[in-house]
């Protein structure tokens, strides 16, 4: 491969296309992967891979979703790498995130232990919601009831703005809905779980915590790792254009979320908080 050009989220390079035995050589976009090393002050917390864009929000909607952040107010500033012995493409890759004096201890081991260790032993699911539990997620309020036409457009609604989907067609998409319908920000990636923190970050930076009006929408299926950020957020509802986990289900009764799975040609199943959802017709 050839690489041309790294423009942001879209990575572009030469690449030869068969078809009917014909070969064409062309310019593809793909969808950019790259790392982003997450920093609390000094202290290396997590190390993803994530598509450019969007940084500070996927940085802060991450710590808060591993419950480091009190709130907005718990962040002091954010902000990309300055060590001059790092190239500038790799101070890009690394966010720092510095919190408010005053904000109590962080057990910063315990974080990095947790989101850098991809399997453990002797952990089991029910021991994962005691574990959100102790760390303080309150369940999430009854409300108004969501009509079952609006859950059932939304995968539309966020299909209409992956703009980064629709040059690569490589990319996971979230997007947070109101009651109205109205879509309040849409974020992009290459990792289901980046995209939602990207949302999320959005909302802490802007003070928009916590999401108790809106619905969170995912191109993918529901995974407890989801769940579980969407319980932290407050949001009330999970529509999930494919499966839910076994365990996000369990997130979503925990914590009195709404959770829709296989959301798509006109049809869901609810899995959890079906007496958030109202029928039509």
């Amino acid at each position: 491969m050839d690489l041309v050009a790294r423009p942001g989220a879209v990575t572009r390079l030469r690449a030869r296309r068969f078809q009917d035995g014909v070969a064409t050589d062309r310019i593809e976009s793909l969808a950019t992967e790259e790392p982003l090393e997450i920093r609390v002050g000094t202290t290396t917390v997590a190390v993803t891979m994530r598509t450019p864009g969007a940084d500070f929000e996927l940085a802060v909607g991450f710590l808060h979703a591993e419950g480091v952040l009190a709130g907005p107010d718990s962040v002091s500033g954010v902000r990309y790498c300055v060590d001059r012995a790092l190239t500038p493409e790799q101070r890009f890759n690394v966010v720092t995130v510095d919190l408010e004096a005053g904000r109590g201890p962080v057990d910063l081991d315990r974080l990095s232990r947790h989101v850098l260790t991809t399997s453990a032993c002797g952990v089991c699911g029910s021991q994962s919601l005691d574990v959100l539990a102790e760390r303080g997620l309150a369940r999430i309020a009854a409300g108004a009831a969501w009509p079952v036409g609006l859950l059932s457009a939304m995968p539309d609604l966020l299909r209409e703005r992956q703009q980064v989907f629709d040059r690569t067609g490589g990319l996971h998409g979230a997007a947070l809905v109101g009651r109205d319908g109205e879509v309040l920000a849409v974020r992009e990636d290459v990792g289901r779980h980046n995209a939602v923190d990207k949302l999320v970050g959005w909302a802490v930076l802007g003070k928009r915590l916590p999401l108790s009006d809106v619905a969170l929408v995912v191109s993918g299926r529901a995974s407890y790792e989801l769940a579980q950020k969407a319980a932290a957020a407050g949001i009330p509802v999970l529509v999930a254009v494919s499966a839910p986990s076994s365990l996000a289900v369990g997130v979503a009764e925990r914590f009195g979320m709404t959770l829709a799975g296989f959301v798509r040609d006109g049809r869901l199943t609810i899995y959890a908080g079906a007496d958030r959802v109202a029928a039509t017709g």
